[in-house]
């Protein structure tokens, strides 16, 4: 049976027991099946509220078979007064938290088949690979870790301190998000309506919203990197806002006096192929950057074979060499400050999202006090413009 025509029977049952007046409702928990409904309180019978019992059935037709007797049970028992809540509780599992982990385990095994299986995108196996180890990977591990530290009646709740165990306002909440609610996709998991806005907060941190390089300082920092290997690799990440992998794994074909300058980021990489447009334009030449045009092996002579290497550990390599170099900033602070510099210069959002391989929703997020600003002085300055030539 698949999981659409489970669903469908598990609705069509609890709708059937509705038509017959009993409030008892068949629940999944998880891989597990179980009661939900009033029940009479343990030790204040005379008392009732909403409670459930952990039937511990497989999540499978002959499961919800043995519920359906297990409800009609109950109803019957409560009809008679009969209901002891010492008969059902020892049918709650004693080890919730090893189950949990058991089940967290074995549906991430499953979860990296899923992931793996052939796509229409076209995506390289080296790509998936890379994607699988470094976006999905480790935020899997601390939701199995999560799972061994205590029992959760609620599978969501340990999705949720998973993804409340990142900061705020970092990659790694937002990442995390995207990856367990994937995750929580495949289980059939139900997570809370407000997921999205626990996951938020990819962005600017506060001292790096400050300390972004301007275009004096990219420029002073350039001419100070003593190997002309490495000063192109920063000048094509200053002009062209890639990121620290892309810079090997582009075509340089256009980097001519009498071509376009615009670059292709080939589709090995992170977010597949897109383009990226030179901002500033004189920048190409200022750093250098015909040379690639001419020789691309005139960039830093870096392992780029996805058989033997990974993107990370490409783009780990530029990180090194800025930190040896001491360049006073990231090398990703190169990519936020070309982003910035396009809104200045009033690029259309959805473009420049375009052109640095993310969604509008991530550009609009990250760049969120550039973007506002500059529509708010858009909006001044049409008023005023109104106003004086009345």
């Amino acid at each position: 049976m698949s999981l659409m025509d489970f669903n469908k029977q598990l609705k069509a049952l609890n709708t059937h027991f509705a038509s017959k007046g009993i409030k008892l409702r068949i629940e999944p928990r998880g891989n597990r099946l179980g009661l939900r409904g009033p029940l009479p309180c343990n030790g204040s019978p005379e008392k009732s509220k909403s409670q459930r019992i952990s039937l511990g059935l497989p999540f499978n037709a002959e499961g919800l078979a043995q519920a359906e007797k297990s409800v009609q049970l109950i109803s019957l028992q409560l009809e008679h007064q009969q209901f002891n809540w010492d008969a059902w509780l020892s049918k709650k599992p004693r080890n919730n938290t090893k189950e949990n982990n058991i089940m967290i385990k074995e549906g991430i095994k499953k979860f990296e088949l899923h992931f793996f299986k052939p796509s229409k995108k076209g995506k390289s196996l080296a790509s998936a690979n890379t994607n699988w180890n470094s976006a999905y990977k480790p935020y899997l591990r601390r939701l199995e870790k999560q799972a061994k530290k205590k029992d959760y009646n609620h599978k969501k709740d340990l999705f949720i301190e998973t993804l409340l165990s990142y900061s705020e306002n970092t990659r790694s909440r937002l990442q995390c998000g995207t990856v367990l609610q994937s995750f929580a996709k495949y289980l059939n998991i139900s997570l809370p309506e407000d997921w999205k806005e626990k996951a938020c907060g990819y962005g600017l941190h506060k001292a790096q919203f400050r300390d972004l390089p301007n275009d004096n300082l990219i420029i002073q920092t350039f001419n100070k990197i003593p190997n002309a290997k490495w000063k192109l690799v920063f000048g094509l990440m200053a002009t062209y806002g890639l990121r620290n992998h892309e810079v090997f794994f582009c075509d340089f074909s256009s980097l001519t006096k009498k071509r376009d300058k615009v670059l292709r980021v080939l589709p090995n990489t992170k977010t597949g192929e897109h383009q990226s447009w030179p901002f500033h334009p004189d920048w190409v030449e200022k750093f250098d950057l015909f040379k690639l045009g001419e020789d691309e092996n005139s960039l830093p002579n870096v392992n780029r074979s996805l058989d033997t290497t990974t993107l990370q550990k490409v783009g780990r390599r530029v990180s090194e060499q800025f930190h040896r170099y001491k360049i006073p900033f990231t090398p990703y602070d190169l990519r936020h400050a070309w982003a910035i510099r396009t809104i200045h210069m009033g690029l259309p959002d959805t473009v420049s999202a375009r052109m640095m391989g993310h969604s509008v929703a991530i550009h609009t997020r990250t760049y969120h006090h550039w973007i506002t600003k500059r529509d708010q002085q858009k909006a001044v300055d049409d008023a005023l413009s109104k106003t004086l030539y009345k």
